[in-house]
């Protein structure tokens, strides 16, 4: 009882710093009978996320209104948009939610999903309509992209896009070091012998690794959590807990130090504050061999077409390979391969007057049509399968994460104290780049993950 009090002081607790902004759920309707439904989401036009503000209200809420109308029900559908931080949004939507309103539907980061169940914020959709399992989209949304959408072994919304992780390389580096141009690693061996091949060119990182607190979430993200994956854990199991300073964690950061101990990864970069951005524009230069990094690598940073480090030749020039196990069949239960992947939410609020008639635009907004009008000429994965085979055809590496990393991949547990835990992985691979011993990295870790989990430790 102690632990969720907790929780829910942190989600609510400090918002009254925040302001109070404007209730935007179903108050109740006009006396025209009209049924008022409003949409909430960190976008907006003209700024953040464009693309989805602009989708909503000039593709969703006309095409829904007139559906609507059209079988006999007047609605008329507000979208709220924001243009935040997302911390501040999240801040300002949970205090809206706390006063008994909020939007009747919106948009939350997956982690966040968890933290906002446990504060009756949103349930279970076997709540919301109890033949939600009828709808047609759950059979092109793979179980693992649905687990996006799962709290507490039950499917609370709907996942509105994700994405996967995989090992970048460049090929013109693999020729030189005398690798194959199609280079799938069957262990981390593998990759640990490829990066030795490429230490043998000057002027060239073989491989770079995110670590430290420097990089942030993505240290955990492309890092951590897809090599702990590959180690055959988790870092939070239901039922079991966290995962401490296990035989997993401490074969992953082993991993850290076999890198940065040798000089394959550069120790410089993980400190610097744009150490990120820096990897970006030195793999685009020809200047590291692997890395392992999201398919937002390839849409938005070594794109030619806009990409914040083109490579003219990107289609050519940079292989893409799964994540391999620690050895075949050591992977979470029992992969070869491994990825994990984030994503965000969307979810009815229960709050809400017309909880059935939110459900409608929610799948609406789902359904195959609408995310193909959402994607438009900006080819992305969406969670939909069919969506993606029809858009993605002429995208060999988006097909790639749709078809062969999607199926496989994992999320980061929908835990409000997630963060926290996130931090602790980023110091623990810190101490290893800078030389300390994996060992010690996992057991001061654990100490760490005492104190914010509360003991929840998986035995």
């Amino acid at each position: 009882m102690r632990v969720l009090t907790r929780r829910l002081v942190a989600l609510t607790g400090a918002l009254a710093l925040s302001g109070t902004v404007a209730a935007c759920g179903s108050d109740g309707d006009g006396d025209s009978g009209t049924i008022e439904l409003t949409i909430s989401m960190n976008a907006i036009a003209g700024g953040k996320n464009a693309a989805e503000a602009d989708w909503v209200e000039q593709w969703v809420i006309p095409r829904f209104e007139e559906e609507q109308a059209a079988a006999g029900v007047e609605v008329d559908v507000t979208f709220e948009p924001s243009g935040v931080d997302d911390e501040q949004y999240k801040s300002r939507l949970a205090l809206d939610l706390q006063s008994g309103a909020g939007p009747d539907l919106y948009t939350l980061d997956g982690i966040w999903l968890g933290e906002f169940a446990q504060a009756g914020y949103v349930e279970p959709l076997e709540r919301t309509d109890p033949d939600h399992a009828a709808w047609e989209g759950w059979e092109q949304i793979p179980d693992a992209v649905q687990a996006l959408a799962t709290f507490d072994g039950a499917l609370h919304g709907i996942p509105a896009g994700t994405d996967g992780r995989v090992l970048y390389y460049n090929r013109q580096l693999f020729a030189e070091a005398g690798l194959p141009a199609d280079w799938q690693p069957a262990d981390w061996d593998e990759i640990i012998g490829a990066a030795e091949a490429l230490a043998a060119l000057d002027g060239v990182t073989p491989i770079q690794l995110n670590a430290g607190t420097a990089m942030g979430e993505a240290t955990t993200m492309q890092g951590v959590l897809p090599l702990l994956a590959g180690a055959g854990e988790e870092i939070h199991t239901e039922g079991a807990g966290w995962t401490g300073d296990s035989a997993g964690l401490e074969r992953v950061l082993d991993l850290y130090a076999e890198i940065y101990g040798a000089g394959l990864g550069d120790r410089q970069l993980q400190q610097e504050t744009q150490g990120r951005d820096k990897s970006f524009e030195e793999f685009a230069a020809g200047e590291i061999g692997i890395l392992l990094e999201s398919d937002y690598f390839w849409r938005s940073v070594v794109n030619p077409d806009g990409g914040v480090a083109p490579m003219q030749d990107r289609d050519e020039d940079v292989g893409y390979a799964l994540i391999p196990a620690v050895a075949p069949g050591a992977g979470l239960d029992g992969a070869d391969h491994v990825s994990t992947s984030g994503g965000n939410v969307r979810v009815v609020n229960p709050a809400g007057d017309h909880a059935d008639l939110a459900w409608e635009l929610l799948t609406f907004m789902h359904s195959a049509e609408a995310v193909t009008a959402l994607v438009g000429d900006d080819p992305r994965i969406t969670a939909r399968a069919d969506v993606n085979e029809a858009l993605l055809g002429d995208d060999p590496m988006l097909t790639f994460v749709n078809e062969q990393v999607l199926p496989l991949t994992s999320y980061r547990p929908a835990l409000d104290v997630y963060p926290q835990v996130s931090v602790l992985l980023q110091e623990a691979t810190a101490a290893v780049v800078d030389g300390g011993d994996p060992a010690e990295a996992a057991a001061d870790y654990r100490e760490g993950l005492e104190e914010v989990v509360d003991g929840d430790i998986a035995p």
